[in-house]
């Protein structure tokens, strides 16, 4: 009855549609689910087991990644990016000559394992956007999912006490990374993906509406991690996505509802003991979590009905060009004014400006300054204890200044020097750990990567090269959107080490990849056509074949690099085990074994030494001890071990002494060393009186 249709060249048909909206779903799932399963695997990052299988994922996913887009790389493509990618490579490898000078090469290896797991996240997104040029949106709605199913979850644990965090002694929100201020980063950073979704000119409006809840989400779980410098990078963020992207209406729609109301319920959190008091009893925290529940469902609801009439009166309302332009320009000049009122209401106050200004700044860079409360009140307070962290960095900085101490040995180092009895692994910021940790060298590197990935951001956001074009296109403002939380992330390394965090840092990472090696505009692109047989072309080119298999090596020597510090450690708790089995000879092979697997670590010699000396080998053992002491004399441990040993077993107290100085010396605060001094001490004036 009806003649079939053809399809029409060039247009692609009903099917093809479907197929691509379910790759774009299916990506975005795939995008949040790396990102989730990171934060929930890891936790923090500091357990070397959770963080090896991290960096071995990471490792191996960018290996097939930029193996398959060497192959499948166009002959008219351009190496966009490869600056960064160089500079970022080069941090690499500095980190891992670092191992050569470090105070504790041990240390110095975990942290090149992590470097690179962190350049291979980088070059997930430049091999990503050589593949999938088009796929940009599920790379943001995969940050923006991920933010909020790991904020939603943090939220949970304040909800239902009783059943996730039922141990939980503190008010501020820190599950699943067990660190505060990493949950703020996550919800900083996916705001600028929310604003993304309410904002654009495209996609579904459902999507739009979403956004509105999820913003709410975020905001909530910024506020009530009680994170200052979380707030401060996504204030910073979102500035710049205001002033650069010509959508500020939009935006400030949601904005305003989503941060107001998630504002609001903030403030009202903030008010209720049992939510933000530390260590209140669990009864006092379920019956504040369901009130706050509630006040999440309602939020939830509310914002939806909100995004739903916005979007419903923005699809309808008719703007002309200059009642938008002016909009936007009231909305910048309100922004401009935040500042100037802030300085306003500082002259009016009794201090007066310059006095606020000056006491502000003491209390920001005084080590000595009172420390804020652990509460919501510390939100507002301007002191803090990095200042002793960074004074820590910039003194350890200028005693090396050209290599530093080696990666991660601003711990060791610290102790030295420190003023207080704080253990602290990291100085809280970006450039102060790595002008400790690898000096000048470092710091040059670092400043040539960030140089270079400028360049890059800004040849993908700002206006396109050499065109005439200065249009908003849809792809080029969801590029800002992912610059924003990328500057997020950014301004929060500066005054925290989340950069060390797993799940804050690979989403950022993935971005700035993305971004820098983005290159020319869809529009400008030739036809890739289809991925498998650009592969498989790719194959028949011996050139591209050969960069490869190199590439397959070196992801693959990488994977192997990862997993051996922490198989030295499961062969020393084999060890451990076994010597407990009273099997000196099984704990001593497995020992060695582990020493084999991480030789710049002493852990498996103090393991082999005691199985030594519980075998009756005490000179063996005394040899092992000092095998020890020369791999690391700049460790405390190493010389702690051996004064051990001398003191119990060998029963010499004046040899025990003599390897407590170093200790002593190493950390003047130690208690365990002034605690073993003392015993030794004691000793040796007994034995002196028995000679007597």
């Amino acid at each position: 009855m009806f003649a079939p249709t053809t399809p029409i060249e060039g247009v692609p048909d009903a099917g093809d549609r479907r197929r691509a909206a379910l790759g774009r779903v299916l990506l975005t799932l795939a995008f949040a689910a790396l990102f989730s399963s990171i934060v929930f695997h890891s936790s923090g990052g500091l357990q070397l087991g959770t963080l090896t299988d991290v960096e071995v994922a990471l490792d191996a996913i960018a290996g097939l990644l930029v193996m398959a887009a060497v192959l499948a790389a166009s002959p008219q493509s351009k190496p966009w990016g490869v600056v960064s990618v160089a500079c970022f490579g080069l941090l690499a490898f500095v980190t891992g000559c670092s191992i050569l000078w470090a105070i504790n090469p041990s240390t110095a290896w975990i942290e090149t394992n992590r470097t690179i797991a962190l350049f291979s996240a980088f070059m997930i997104g430049v091999a990503a956007v050589r593949l999938a040029p088009n796929r940009w949106r599920s790379l943001l709605g995969g940050l923006l999912l991920s933010a909020v199913v790991i904020s939603g979850y943090s939220l949970l644990t304040k909800v239902y006490p009783d059943s996730f965090a039922a141990s939980e002694t503190y008010g501020r929100l820190r599950d699943p990374f067990g660190y505060w201020n990493a949950v703020g980063l996550t919800a900083a950073l996916g705001l600028p993906a929310a604003v993304w979704l309410s904002a654009r000119r495209e996609g579904h409006s459902a999507l739009a509406i979403l956004a509105f809840p999820a913003s709410g989400l975020l905001v909530v779980a910024l506020l009530m991690s009680y994170s200052r410098g979380a707030l401060l990078a996504a204030i910073i963020g979102l500035a710049f996505w205001l002033i650069a992207v010509p959508l500020r209406l939009r935006s400030a729609t949601l904005l305003i509802a989503g941060g107001g109301l998630g504002l609001l319920l903030g403030l009202w959190a903030f008010g209720q003991s049992g939510l933000s008091n530390d260590r209140v009893e669990l009864l006092l925290r379920s019956d504040a979590g369901r009130e706050l529940g509630v006040g999440l469902l309602a939020l939830i609801i509310l914002l939806l009905i909100i995004g739903l009439i916005s979007t419903w009166l923005r699809e309808r309302a008719t703007w002309s060009q200059s009642s938008k332009r002016g909009a936007g320009t009231v909305l910048i000049v309100c922004l401009a004014l935040i500042p100037i009122g802030v300085a306003a209401v500082l002259a009016t106050s009794e201090k007066g400006f310059g006095t606020s200004v000056s006491d502000g700044w003491t209390q920001l860079t005084d080590p000595n300054t009172k420390q804020p409360r652990n509460d919501p009140s510390r939100l507002t307070a301007v002191g803090n204890v990095r200042s002793r962290y960074w004074r820590d960095a910039i003194t350890i900085f200028k005693a090396r200044p050209i290599i530093g101490v080696g990666a991660g040995g601003y711990a060791n180092a610290r102790l030295v020097i420190r003023k207080d009895d704080l253990d602290v692994l990291h100085a809280h910021g970006f450039f102060v750990q790595t002008a400790a940790d690898l000096g000048l060298i470092g710091l040059a590197v670092t400043l040539a990567l960030l140089a270079a990935w400028l360049a890059g951001a800004w040849r993908a956001t700002g206006p396109w090269r050499g065109s005439q074009r200065r249009d908003w296109s849809h792809e080029r403002v969801g590029l800002c959107a992912m610059a924003a939380s990328v500057v997020v992330f950014g301004v929060h390394s500066l005054v925290d080490w989340t950069w060390l965090i797993p799940g804050t840092t690979v989403p950022a990472l993935v971005l700035a990849g993305w971004l820098v090696a983005r290159g020319r505009p869809l529009e400008d692109l030739p036809e890739l056509g289809n991925l498998r047989l650009r592969i498989r072309t790719g194959l028949r080119t011996p050139l591209r074949a050969v960069l490869a298999v190199l590439v397959l090596i070196a992801a693959a020597t990488s994977v192997w690099a990862a997993m051996l510090p922490q198989r030295a450690v499961n062969q020393n708790n084999d060890a451990i085990e076994a010597l407990s089995k009273s099997d000196t000879q099984a704990a001593q092979n497995f020992a060695r074994e582990a020493y084999a697997s991480n030789p710049l670590s002493v852990t498996p010699l103090f393991t082999l030494a005691a199985a030594q000396s519980a075998a009756g080998q005490s000179v063996e053992a005394r040899a092992t001890f000092e095998s020890a002491v020369h791999q690391q004399p700049s460790v405390v441990a190493s010389w702690l071990a051996l004064a051990r040993f001398e003191l119990l077993v060998a029963k010499d107290p004046e040899a025990a002494m003599a390897a407590l100085k170093p200790a002593l010396y190493l950390d003047p605060r130690s208690d365990v060393a002034r605690a073993l001094y003392l015993q030794a001490y004691r000793a040796a004036q007994k034995a002196g009186g028995k000679k007597r």
